[in-house]
């Protein structure tokens, strides 16, 4: 007598069962999803007397450079600010949200705000969403309990560490953090070494570039360096204007979605 076939669960794995289908779409003329290539160095790390965030200032829009100085450290509470990478709208939106929060709960408490506070609004927004607010946070901030440096991913899982890379200079970032980064860290040495991450992404990662944007935060005081550095300048000088016939001397930029 035959036995009766077994339902088996499927195992884990990589799965191909979309292959056909996409397949078929492709036969119908249905282009495949583009990868977007967007840019970016942000970095912190906590020294002996609080936490040093650092970020490259050029927003990219593809291929094009659309605004070569704009601010990647927002301000998020007096005691914490967070650096973005990702959709510019997006990292603006929510910093400004979170940090209106943040306002209204010191009111309400008249104490100093948390880091751990910012952090979970934030994550807590990012995993509502799962991912389609894209925006990836480096926050850092000195409170009661002393200096914190957290990431939070676009999915909303986050890292606390001692020192942190996002963006798509990170890689560059992080190695220069890996083989010269020490606990107890002088303040002068954290920003020389910021500096030289935020560098690093500059030099090797094409959505990276312009100028290095520092901020140090201490107990009680904050320290905020625009454009501290400006390691790429450029050193040639056009002799002649550029001259455009009429009704094409400017370009509007209103339909570019900026990235950081």
């Amino acid at each position: 007598m035959a036995q009766a076939a077994v339902e088996v669960p499927p195992k884990g794995g990589f799965s191909f069962d979309l292959c056909r289908r996409n397949e078929m779409l492709s036969n119908k003329g249905v282009p495949p999803p583009s990868l977007r290539k967007t840019g970016t160095t942000i970095v912190g790390l906590i020294f002996q007397d609080g936490v040093i965030l650092g970020a490259g200032t050029r927003a990219t829009e593809g291929p094009i450079v659309c605004d070569k100085n704009c601010e990647k450290i927002h301000y998020m509470a007096p005691n914490i600010y967070c650096c973005g990478a990702g959709t510019a709208a997006d990292t603006e939106a929510v910093t400004d949200m979170v940090s209106s929060q943040l306002q209204l709960h010191r009111y309400h408490t008249g104490r100093e705000s948390r880091v751990v506070t910012a952090l979970s609004l934030l994550k807590s927004h990012h995993f509502n969403y799962q991912g389609y607010v894209q925006a990836a946070l480096v926050l850092g901030g000195v409170d009661a309990n002393g200096p914190h440096l957290h990431t939070i991913y676009p999915h909303g899982s986050t890292d606390t560490l001692p020192f942190a890379t996002m963006g798509s200079g990170s890689l560059a970032a992080m190695a220069v953090f890996e083989s010269k980064y020490h606990e107890g860290l002088r303040k002068e040495e954290g920003i020389n070494l910021v500096c030289e991450a935020i560098c690093s992404g500059i030099f090797n990662d094409e959505g990276s570039g312009s100028n290095v944007d520092v901020c140090v935060i201490t107990k009680g005081h904050k320290e905020y360096l625009r454009n501290h550095q400006s390691p790429n300048p450029r050193t040639y000088v056009t002799s002649k204007g550029f001259s455009f016939p009429k009704k094409t001397g400017t370009i509007g930029f209103s339909w570019l979605q900026k990235f950081y």
